[in-house]
């Protein structure tokens, strides 16, 4: 079954985008990846997935990372995904989801480059916030690794388990010369 993990995007909410993150018009609005200074390889357009759920942790405000036993599940060219819930309980485009929603620890980052992930998603603005938002997309950049934000969806694929296994497909629209690429996402269950 195959399960749509990228935002819709209406007229209001890329005005309402557009109004709360000037990044929206130049290729960042909805599901989208930074491209930093890569070019998108055709190879990442079907990986294996491995999308684990924070939502828990996600409450407590704290960085979010991930135990052991968890990260050697991990394999190298893995798309990593992480489900947050910010995007199902934060209006995509609003303030509050560009400027308060949860993030990644920079060691689970390091450890997710360590063990030679191609890309990594989550279901928010951002695997940091912030002014550290934009230094840490161009360091994974830097490690061949993209970030891909705004995934929505992801309940669906985990379906209560804490984290899931599968085929996920990213197909990015071939616009040049933009630091971020809008795409669609899809997971294949």
């Amino acid at each position: 079954m195959w399960i749509d993990l990228t935002v819709s995007i209406s007229r209001e909410r890329s005005e309402t985008a557009m109004a709360n993150e000037k990044m929206t018009a130049f290729g960042h609005l909805g599901t989208h990846f930074d491209v930093m200074n890569l070019v998108f390889p055709l190879e990442n357009a079907k990986r294996s997935g491995l999308i684990f759920n924070r939502v828990e942790e996600a409450k407590g405000g704290q960085d979010l990372d991930l135990e052991a036993d968890e990260l050697s599940l991990i394999e190298e060219g893995d798309f990593v995904i992480f489900r947050t819930g910010a995007i199902e309980i934060m209006a995509y485009g609003s303030q509050a989801y560009f400027g308060h929603h949860p993030q990644l620890s920079v060691p689970l980052i390091e450890a997710l480059i360590a063990r030679g992930v191609a890309m990594i998603g989550i279901d928010a603005a951002g695997i940091r916030r912030g002014s550290e938002h934009t230094p840490m997309d161009q360091h994974c950049a830097d490690s061949s690794v993209f970030v891909v934000e705004n995934l929505c969806n992801l309940d669906a694929v985990l379906k209560g388990q804490k984290h899931v296994r599968c085929d996920i497909y990213t197909f990015p629209i071939k616009f040049e010369g933009l630091s971020g690429l809008p795409c669609r996402v899809m997971a294949m269950v």
